[in-house]
């Protein structure tokens, strides 16, 4: 069954809107576990607006399921920080400094000769890497080249079809999906999947090994509950749901 890794960025907005520590970021980590979260996802950023640095090594001590880093390699603190928090999984995500969100996948093929350097260096750490990507086969067959474990399919794409047309908003991804197989990677994905569109996305995608999901569950939890809002989301992605 696709694993669940819950993307916590959005608490660290929240207690940062009024400092001090309202939420209690490390608490709720837990408790996500206590809920059911088969994992924790976080993506701190070099200007610290969600997730901080201080964050990170807090958490690695209290969590008992896996840890997933994401971010930008090509910041030295970043790469410093998972090597010194060495994560199950580290993902790398070619985000611009300052950047809102996340908005595109690499390109493998351009950036080879770094993710390759950077990819060994975190594997020699023992650290599972992920490559976040577009749904292009090209792109994931670069991404083999360069030695990553996984990719992270990214699913803004398909959340934005879904609504009109599911089955064409789902085909690259069908076609990523085989690519990653055939090539020996594991499958990720993220961005925008949420309770409308996860059972179908996970249901066509029978190889994912795990989901992150952050804002929409998060937004979902103010109306159901977090604890209910994260079996909720683990519903969706049992096969007879």
């Amino acid at each position: 069954m696709t694993r669940l890794s819950v993307n916590i960025n959005k608490i660290a907005t929240l207690r940062n809107s009024r400092g001090g520590n309202n939420p209690d970021l490390l608490k709720v980590a837990q408790d996500l576990e206590v809920f059911g979260a088969e994992g924790i996802t976080v993506h701190p950023r070099p200007d610290e607006r969600h997730i901080r640095y201080a964050d990170v090594r807090a958490l690695v001590p209290l969590l008992n399921t896996e840890f997933n880093i994401e971010g930008n390699p090509k910041e030295d603190d970043f790469v410093k920080l998972v090597l010194e928090a060495n994560p199950a999984q580290v993902t790398l995500v070619p985000d611009a400094t300052n950047q809102l969100t996340s908005n595109h996948g690499w390109d493998t093929d351009g950036e080879a000769e770094f993710l390759k350097q950077i990819i060994a260096r975190f594997k020699s750490a023992g650290i599972r890497v992920s490559v976040f990507v577009d749904p292009v086969v090209r792109v994931i067959e670069g991404a083999a080249a360069v030695g990553a474990d996984r990719v992270e399919l990214y699913t803004e794409a398909y959340a934005k079809g879904f609504v009109q047309h599911p089955e064409g908003a789902i085909a690259p991804y069908v076609n990523a999906a085989e690519a990653a197989r055939r090539l020996g990677l594991g499958l990720n994905a993220g961005h925008d999947l949420d309770l409308h569109n996860l059972r179908y996305f996970a249901t066509h995608i029978p190889q994912l090994l795990e989901v992150s999901i952050g804002h929409a569950l998060v937004s979902d939890a103010l109306y159901y509950g977090l604890e209910n809002t994260v079996q909720m989301y683990r519903r969706q992605l049992q096969p007879s749901a």
